[in-house]
C-alpha cells in the first residue's frame, strides 16, 4: 500500500514530541515545545474506495481458506531488487537486523526471543516470528483472541519492524486473553538489501501478491496502466508466487487470525478494511481511508476473507516515533479491540 518513500527529520528534531498530522499531501508537521519539524512527504498512494461497514461487537469466524485464485503472467519489470548479502545457515534475528532497525537497542532485540518460523525469503533469509500466548485463565474454556501483527511487508519502511519488535514486549505486559503472533521483517531481502527496497528479493511487491478476486486481470492492469509498470510495484508473475507471502497466506489459514495489523510507513495515517467500524485514531495516527488495490493484503483480508485489516502507517520509514507515541498507538489499539471484542477488554494499561 505504501510508496516507500522515506521522510527523515532533521537532527535537531530527534527527541520532539511526534504528531502524524497530514497536511494538503506535501508535508508532514510535528509540533513540540521550543521545536517545530517539517518533512517532506509523497503523495499518498489512493486505490478504489469501497463502502464501511456498519458498527458492530459481535466476535467474528474467520472464514475457512479457500485455494488462491488463478493468475496470469505479467511481463517483468527491467530490473529486481538488489541481492540482500548471503547468510549463514540458522542465524539470529538480531545478528541478521539489529543494524537495520531505528531505535531498537541489542537487549530490546534479544529480548523479542524472536525465531525461525521453519519459512525462509526468497533469497533463503529466515521469516522469524514470536507467539505471546494469551495468560492461562481459570474456569474458562473460551478461546482467546487471535491477533496477527506484520511488519515490514515493504523492506525500505524500517520503523515497521522496528515498531512490531517493541509491541513484543508491550503484548507480554498486557495481561489480555489475546493470542498474539508478530512477523517483525516479512520481507528481508529488501530491507537487508544495499539500498533497503520495497521489494523482495525478486523484485515483486508482497503487498499487490495476494489473491484477490480477479487478481490476473486486475493486478496486471493497474501495474500498467495506473503505476505506469513502476518496478516497485511489480505484483509478480502470478497470485502468490513469493515465498513470503505464501507464508502470511499460511497463517491467515492456520492461525485463523481475529485481526489482522499491518505495519507499514511513510504516509502518517491510519487505514482500515473489513467488517468492522474502524478505529478512529492510533495515537496521533488519524482514520483516513485509502482505498484498496489488486493483491493488498487489506483487500484480500479485510474485504475478501472478512478478517479486519488495521494498517499503520508510521509517518517516517527510518525514524521512529518516541517511546510514548509506541506505547500510545498500542493503548488505542487494545482500547478499540475491547469495544468489538469485550472479552479482550481488561483494566487499562499504565501509559
Amino acid at each position: 500500500m505504501t510508496q516507500g518513500d522515506s521522510c527523515t527529520a532533521p537532527a535537531s528534531s530527534r527527541g520532539l514530541a511526534w504528531r502524524g498530522s497530514v497536511l494538503a499531501g506535501t508535508v508532514l508537521v510535528a509540533l513540540a515545545a521550543g521545536g517545530l519539524w517539517i518533512a517532506p512527504r509523497a503523495e499518498v498512494e489512493r486505490g478504489t474506495t469501497v463502502p464501511r461497514a456498519a458498527p458492530s461487537v459481535q466476535v467474528l469466524q474467520a472464514p475457512a481458506a479457500g485455494p488462491p485464485a488463478a493468475a496470469a503472467v505479467p511481463v517483468a519489470p527491467a530490473s529486481a531488487a538488489p541481492v540482500a548479502k548471503a547468510v549463514p545457515e540458522g542465524p539470529e534475528a538480531c545478528a541478521l537486523f539489529l543494524a537495520r532497525l531505528p531505535s531498537v537497542s541489542r537487549a530490546q532485540c534479544e529480548e523479542a526471543q524472536l525465531r525461525p518460523s521453519g519459512a525462509v525469503s526468497a533469497h533463503g533469509v529466515p521469516l522469524f516470528w514470536r507467539d505471546v500466548p494469551a495468560p492461562v485463565a481459570q474456569g474458562t474454556t473460551e478461546a482467546p483472541l487471535r491477533v496477527l501483527i506484520a511488519g515490514a511487508i515493504h523492506g525500505d519502511e524500517l520503523t515497521a519492524a522496528a515498531l512490531a519488535l517493541r509491541w513484543i514486549a508491550l503484548a507480554e505486559q498486557a495481561g489480555r486473553p489475546v493470542h498474539w503472533r508478530f512477523i517483525p521483517v516479512l520481507n528481508p531481502d529488501g530491507l537487508l538489501a544495499r539500498p533497503a527496497t520495497r521489494t523482495n528479493g525478486r523484485g515483486v511487491d508482497l503487498n499487490r501478491n495476494f489473491p484477490t478476486p480477479g487478481w490476473e486481470k486486475d493486478a496486471p492492469l493497474y501495474w500498467d496502466k495506473r503505476t505506469r509498470r513502476d518496478p516497485r510495484r511489480f505484483p509478480g508473475h502470478a497470485a502468490l508466487s513469493e515465498p513470503e507471502s505464501q507464508f502470511l497466506h499460511a497463517q491467515m489459514a492456520a492461525f485463523r487470525p481475529h485481526l489482522i495489523v499491518s505495519i507499514h510507513a511513510p504516509y502518517g495515517v491510519l487505514d482500515f478494511d473489513g467488517p468492522l467500524s474502524p478505529p478512529e485514531r492510533l495515537g496521533r495516527l488519524w482514520l483516513d481511508q485509502v482505498g484498496i488495490f489488486p493483491g493488498s493484503l487489506g483487500n484480500y483480508g479485510g474485504v475478501h476473507r472478512g478478517m479486519p485489516v488495521v494498517t499503520i502507517e508510521l509517518p517516517h520509514a527510518l525514524n521512529m516515533p518516541p517511546d510514548a507515541e509506541v506505547r500510545s498507538m498500542w493503548r488505542d489499539l487494545l482500547r478499540w479491540m475491547g469495544e468489538h471484542w469485550p472479552e479482550a477488554l481488561a483494566p487499562e494499561p499504565k501509559p
